[in-house]
């Protein structure tokens, strides 16, 4: 979370994969080592010479938690304070665009996040929106509760 906050991504995602279940049960040579469900985020990773790797402690609820912010909040960058949503995404490198399903309250927002191409990038320019075709001039969306599908566009 903090290398996300600080804008660098490469580290962040580094980390990630390196805490990611996943990538602790994709291999028989790594679920022999790891010896926790590759579906669970565990507590611990032991270093201790003889249980290096091993996962211990899954199915602790707060590291679920945890993982579950970091990957919405620091990694995709969604934030939500009150009605108020913004997107400020630590995308890796190799990503152009990732969506998000998101509901509020009765509402769907259907969010597509693009990054920029080069020639549009600029130096020091915000997170730029569209909320059903039309630009949206705050740095943030005003969410709606009206039981109705929105697109929200996000270039990066």
């Amino acid at each position: 979370m903090a290398f996300a906050k600080m804008g660098d991504s490469k580290r962040a995602w580094e980390l990630f994969d390196m805490i990611n279940p996943v990538n602790h049960g994709n291999r028989p040579q790594a679920i022999a080592v790891y010896q926790a469900e590759p579906y669970v985020v565990a507590a611990d990773v032991y270093a201790s010479p003889e249980h290096t790797g091993r996962g211990g402690w899954s199915w602790y609820t707060g590291s679920a938690g945890w993982m579950y912010r970091l990957v919405l909040e620091s990694l995709l960058g969604l934030s939500i304070t009150g009605d108020r949503l913004t997107i400020k995404p630590c995308m890796p490198a190799g990503w152009n665009a990732y969506s998000i399903r998101y509901r509020f309250v009765s509402t769907y927002y259907q969010i597509q996040v693009l990054r920029a191409p080069p020639e549009e990038m600029q130096a020091n320019v915000d997170v730029r929106y569209t909320l059903d075709g039309v630009r949206v001039k705050a740095p943030w969306v005003q969410l709606l509760d009206d039981a109705r599908e929105h697109t929200l566009g996000v270039m990066i």
